[in-house]
């Protein structure tokens, strides 16, 4: 994505290529992979089983470590830092929103959301507040005192974007986020993550199987083989942006809608 003038990158990754495998079998997932994420992006990252979305999303993410190349968090280059200090970028500048929720068992959901906040230092109150904030936004305020088994999967989800926005980290990861939903939870948390990224609050990163949930993005890059063969912007129509995103898989030939996840590359 082309930075303006008032807008700063938040993510970015230059030249990027990743392998797997031992000497003599290895097979290379990214092929010179360029992006930029600049702040209030939200960017959905597509592509068939196999084409390199999740592998991007955790190098992005500092899960995972590239091959070559070099992977930009909040202006340094995480492969060249300590690993205290990827710890303290991690800490300050990632948030993570996983298919699976995450959720601790054995707190309410008050208490999961308030959790990084709390593990930071910040005192009760301030957690109090910023916790009863996201709830209100995520329609969460009456779930507060429940237990992560008591609530539904699209509430639990939408916990889970709570507890991720709650320290106001740079950029927001998200792992086909709807993928365990059924269709109206899922719509519920995109309408969610649309709004706090609209308000400026959080800059997003997606990575999805599915057309219509790539379509409440601004941006939507589409990897096939290990490249990055097209990206697709939205304009004023939601349903003319997921309509081009359908056109250009089925040009594509690709099995894209099918693909649920379980992308290892």
């Amino acid at each position: 994505m082309n930075e303006t003038m008032n807008q700063k990158t938040v993510a970015a990754v230059k030249n990027l290529t990743k392998d797997y495998g031992g000497k003599g079998f290895r097979t290379r997932v990214l092929k010179g992979i360029d992006l930029t994420v600049s702040e209030h992006d939200f960017i959905a990252i597509m592509g068939p089983s196999g084409s390199g979305k999740t592998t991007l999303l955790n190098i992005l993410s500092s899960i995972d470590k590239p091959t070559q190349g070099s992977v930009l968090i909040a202006g340094k280059d995480i492969t060249r830092v300590s690993n205290r200090e990827l710890s303290q970028i991690r800490k300050d500048k990632i948030g993570f929103i996983f298919q699976d929720y995450n959720l601790l068992d054995t707190m309410t959901l008050q208490d999961n959301i308030a959790l990084p906040l709390s593990l930071n230092g910040a005192d009760s109150r301030t957690c109090f507040e910023k916790t009863i904030q996201l709830a209100k936004t995520f329609g969460l305020t009456e779930h507060l005192g429940k237990y992560p088994y008591q609530l539904s999967g699209g509430q639990k989800q939408r916990g889970a974007a709570c507890r991720a926005l709650i320290t106001q980290p740079e950029i927001i990861f998200a792992d086909e986020p709807t993928g365990a939903l059924d269709s109206k939870s899922g719509r519920e948390l995109l309408e969610c993550l649309k709004s706090v990224n609209e308000k400026g609050v959080a800059t997003i990163v997606m990575v999805t199987h599915d057309a219509f949930s790539a379509s409440y993005a601004k941006d939507v890059y589409i990897l096939s083989d290990g490249h990055m063969k097209c990206r697709l912007s939205r304009g004023n129509s939601q349903k003319e942006f997921y309509d081009r995103i359908i056109d250009v898989q089925a040009s594509m030939g690709s099995n894209m809608e099918n693909d649920m996840g379980g992308d290892q590359a």
